[in-house]
């Protein structure tokens, strides 16, 4: 467990953590040079069966960066505040901060008590608790690092917490420092924020590649394992000549989901806010700047709340839940602050009364079962999509999953509601195309796709279409797809008359006939044969690649095939490649790649041809 120390400079923060730890924490010539801690500080305390981690972090302005960078994952906080002083410009700022963050427990520590009057110290008491009321229910202590008052108390209190951090998710780890030990090679520092390690694990590195762990510091301790909450310093095979390893990287156990440039916060505001500004975005070890956008109001005051939406000029690893600070656009001010509600915020639509109320919704959302209804409100979600922003392992997702009925296909995740809008979709679809299309069986999986469902997950909707064929509301006939009532069948006089024409056709040797011509051959009304050609290609016997122009559909069948081996060959098939292939002629095989072009089978490319569905003529 690690708790953070904040406070104005020079107000005894080191000193306080050397009377409780017997370590110094300014580990930089500089910091002992100028007396002051620049960089971040570390002490350990070990207590019974639990080491407690403490951070100093720099109290001075010019160094708020690296005060920022210490606070990423920490659940509790000490403020330090001098009895001779009092509240200071940073003391302020540093407690901005920690509200910001929510950081569960704030103890305020009123130090170098030895300089001050009780009475001096009561009155700086009671203003504390004036003017910031948030705190009345902090527990206060008063301290002396020079004659050891309240240091016993304070620090059997400190140990009596609990850590809150999670042990039970994925293992995330943000990366502070990055240095060569001399005989173990590369070494990292930083803070777990979810999660365990092993020796010997493999980690994903935000920046890509992996590394395993050689070696565990956890709490300054050599360690088997490190836990959430831990201050970790691992040593991992990583050439840093080769990985180049920066403060604000991280290490994951699960393959990252791609960083975000666009992500909403429920906003706290610090100053007053206009609806677009420039901001410093400080997470965790990393700091970028971006664009700050209100999307309820025009402006916002002093601690008011909002959403807002925040897109960078360089993506960061976030998830839910995640605290950011923000700072002006010359990062001379702080102005908010705010946690992570969703990452990949939508471009279009981000201010419709829908999408706020489901804002709302998700804000108030107390679990991750309840923020995992919302995502697959209205569409499917990959898995991990939602392992990553909601921290969760395969099995943890799965377990909530099922506990909320909800349906898992491979990699995508849905609600019923969703799988019923979209079989809808596709019935609706083909039902239609019946009706525009009297002449065609029915539609290729591909094409019935983009027809019904084109934004939607392919493979998902392919998986739809499976099981609407399993449940007989969809039926297949030589490779097309139409609804089970779209079945025509012929008389015992129409079946007679199929057999005259399906010799005609034999005669032709794979070549077309023209209405006209066969009606003419066998001495039947053009009209009459012209139905009857038709429902014959209703029923897949024949196909119609221009109006009146047939060819039996097994010949059509024969010619894909032929074309797909043509374009498996070459990539690409053209009109006088297909006519030289087939012997016929230039207008005849213009009409056929026309056919296979509108039936989804091949998409034209300028003067050729490539697949657009490899499995339209598959029988």
């Amino acid at each position: 467990m690690i708790i953070v120390t904040s406070g104005h400079v020079d107000h005894g923060k080191t000193a306080l953590l050397q009377a409780l730890t017997g370590m110094n924490t300014a580990h930089l010539p500089e910091e002992k040079k100028r007396g002051m801690t620049i960089d971040l500080g570390y002490a350990y305390l070990p207590v019974g069966d639990k080491i407690l981690g403490f951070i100093d972090v720099p109290g001075h302005e010019k160094f708020l960066a690296n005060m920022l960078a210490g606070l990423g994952g920490i659940h509790y906080a000490m403020l330090i505040v001098a009895a001779d002083e009092g509240i200071q410009a940073q003391t302020k700022e540093h407690l901005a901060i920690l509200r910001l963050l929510q950081i569960e427990k704030i103890m305020v520590v009123i130090s170098k008590a030895d300089r001050a009057s009780s009475a001096k110290i009561d009155e700086l008491k009671t203003k504390i608790l004036t003017d910031y009321p948030f705190l009345a229910e902090s527990p206060f202590f008063v301290t002396s690092a020079v004659n050891g008052r309240g240091i016993a108390e304070l620090r059997e209190f400190l140990t009596a917490l609990p850590n809150p951090a999670d042990k039970d998710k994925p293992f995330r780890y943000a990366i502070d420092r990055i240095f060569t030990v001399k005989g173990a090679g590369t070494v990292v520092t930083g803070t777990a924020f979810s999660g365990k390690v092993k020796i010997d694990d493999e980690l994903y590195l935000s920046n890509g590649g992996k590394v395993r762990v050689k070696n565990i510091h956890a709490q300054n301790r050599q360690n088997t394992e490190g836990l959430a909450g831990q201050r970790l310093a691992l040593n991992i095979n990583a050439d840093l000549d080769r990985t180049q390893i920066e403060r604000g990287d991280w290490f994951f156990s699960q393959a990252p989901f791609e960083p975000t440039e666009r992500f909403t916060i429920q906003l706290t505001a610090e100053t007053s806010l206009t609806e677009n500004q420039p901001v410093h975005v400080y997470h965790a070890a990393s700091r970028t700047t971006g664009k700050l956008a209100l999307l309820i109001e025009k402006a916002i005051y002093p601690g008011q709340q909002t959403f807002a939406e925040l897109i960078l000029d360089n993506p960061l690893f976030l998830a839910y839940g995640d605290r950011i600070i923000l700072r002006s656009g010359d990062a001379k001010q702080l102005v908010g602050g705010g946690k992570v509600l969703e990452i990949n915020s939508p471009k279009r639509h981000k201010r419709s009364e829908q999408r706020l109320q489901w804002l709302v919704q998700l804000q108030q959302a107390h679990s991750a079962d309840e923020r995992i209804a919302l995502y697959l409100q209205d569409k499917a979600v990959e898995a991990r999509a939602i392992t990553w922003i909601e921290q969760l392992t395969e099995l943890q997702l799965n377990e909530i999953i099922n506990k909320n009925n909800d349906i898992r296909f491979q990699h995508w995740c849905f609600n019923q509601n969703y799988q019923h809008r979209q079989n809808h979709k596709i019935l609706t679809a083909l039902s239609f195309y019946h009706d525009q299309h009297e002449d065609q069986l029915g539609l290729g999986k591909a094409r019935l796709y983009r027809i019904a469902a084109l934004n939607q997950p392919e493979k998902l909707i392919y998986h739809f279409i499976d099981e609407l064929l399993e449940q007989g509301k969809l039926q297949q006939t030589r490779g097309w797809l139409h609804l089970a009532e779209h079945k025509i069948q012929f008389s015992t006089e129409e079946r007679g008359l199929w057999q005259l024409v399906l010799d005609e056709f034999e005669k032709q040797k794979g070549q077309p006939l023209w209405v006209r011509d066969l009606a003419q051959n066998l001495g039947f009304d053009e009209t009459l044969m012209r139905n009857f050609l038709y429902k014959a290609g209703k029923l897949g016997f024949l196909t119609a690649v221009v109006k009146d122009r047939f060819f039996l559909t097994e010949h059509i069948y024969g010619y894909a095939r032929l074309i797909k081996q043509m374009i498996e060959q070459n990539g690409a098939v053209s009109v006088n490649q297909l006519r030289d292939e087939l012997q016929i002629g230039r207008k005849l095989a213009v009409q056929l790649m026309e056919y296979f072009d509108r039936s989804g089978y091949l998409r034209r490319k300028g003067n050729i041809h490539i697949l657009r569905d490899t499995e339209a003529f598959d029988l």
